[in-house]
């Protein structure tokens, strides 16, 4: 079951389910976590209780995506209680890509760089047996609430941002419950926006690369992610499609296990306060950088695959300066 959180054509915010005729309005609740707290003071999960909930009246899906008046599947009424964060080195990527990191893995210790030694141990450590703890990944911040970007909106270039380049992921959507315990909400599929020319200076410089705006959406895929899980990933431009490539994820794709991946956020008590939200990224292993692509203002981001239902979609905006150096004054 698929949810999505969007504004009716009244103006009124509504969470409903998306059903082959449209979206099914939800009665007593509007938001994904109103529906994620009745669940779980019911004792119920959250697919039982939408379809206890769904309306049986339909309304426009398409007319609701086409007037950008959808939602991210999930949000905080206070942004600064909803955590961005991600994963790296996570994916195995393209066969040809794997066997080609993999020779470079049979050579000596001393010769890896930081990331394919991170890689390495993602390999041999990041599936551990169930219930134990593997090898960390790598991991970034990415901002909070106020970052996230709805499906259909613009991707803020800012003005000293080197590269405004997508990342097609999926995202792991997560709520503290009132016991401190961290539920998973379910998945959806984003673009975990960066900027790579920054990234690739240095990789001291990931922090930098990763303090963007990112986008969610349009749904929320309620229950297990698959293992494997293809997609597409799409560059538009002036309306025509000017790159476009395969990815894929899901556990059968990455070198950790989800709940590997999980464990290493979540062990931090200050990532276990009761009402906050948490979106966690989990990696990609394919970039139009990577084949020598440069986004330009305009260009429109689509990213899709069928368990998640409607692309999303998110045109690039180049930003005017907003902070000039000296911009610091005494109190």
């Amino acid at each position: 079951m698929n949810l999505v959180q969007y504004v009716n054509d009244k103006g009124k915010r509504q969470i409903a389910t998306v059903e082959a005729d449209g979206l099914h309005p939800l009665k007593g609740v509007t938001t994904t976590l109103q529906l994620a707290a009745k669940a779980h003071a019911q004792g119920k999960s959250m697919a039982v209780l939408a379809k206890a909930f769904a309306s049986s009246r339909a309304e426009n899906y398409g007319a609701a995506l086409k007037e950008k008046r959808v939602l991210p599947p999930v949000d905080h009424p206070d942004p600064a209680h909803c955590i961005i964060t991600g994963t790296g080195l996570t994916h195995l990527g393209s066969a040809a890509a794997r066997d080609s990191m993999h020779k470079k893995l049979d050579t000596t210790e001393d010769t890896l760089t930081d990331s394919l030694k991170m890689f390495k141990m993602g390999l041999e450590g990041g599936k551990p047996t169930k219930g134990k703890a593997g090898v960390q990944p790598e991991w970034f911040y990415k901002g909070d609430g106020r970052w996230l970007v709805a499906p259909g909106k613009p991707l803020p270039k800012p003005s000293f941002a080197l590269d405004g380049g997508e990342e097609p992921e999926v995202a792991g959507l997560y709520w503290i419950a009132p016991n401190g315990k961290p539920l998973r909400l379910g998945f959806a599929l984003g673009n975990e926006y960066s900027d790579h020319v920054t990234e690739r200076q240095n990789y001291l410089y990931l922090a930098h690369s990763k303090l963007r705006h990112s986008a969610i959406g349009p749904e929320l895929l309620l229950g297990k992610l698959p293992s494997h899980v293809e997609g597409i990933s799409r560059i538009l431009r002036k309306g025509k499609v000017i790159w476009e490539k395969p990815f894929v994820t899901g556990e059968g794709n990455m070198s950790h296990t989800l709940e590997n991946l999980e464990y290493h956020h979540f062990k931090y008590d200050a990532f276990r306060v009761p009402g906050d939200l948490h979106i966690h990224y989990f990696g990609t292993a394919t970039l139009s950088i990577a084949d020598g692509f440069s986004t330009e203002d305009g260009d429109v981001f689509e990213i899709e695959a069928p368990p998640f239902g409607a692309p999303l979609r998110n045109p690039l905006k180049a930003m005017k300066q907003t902070f000039k150096p000296g911009g610091v004054k005494p109190a």
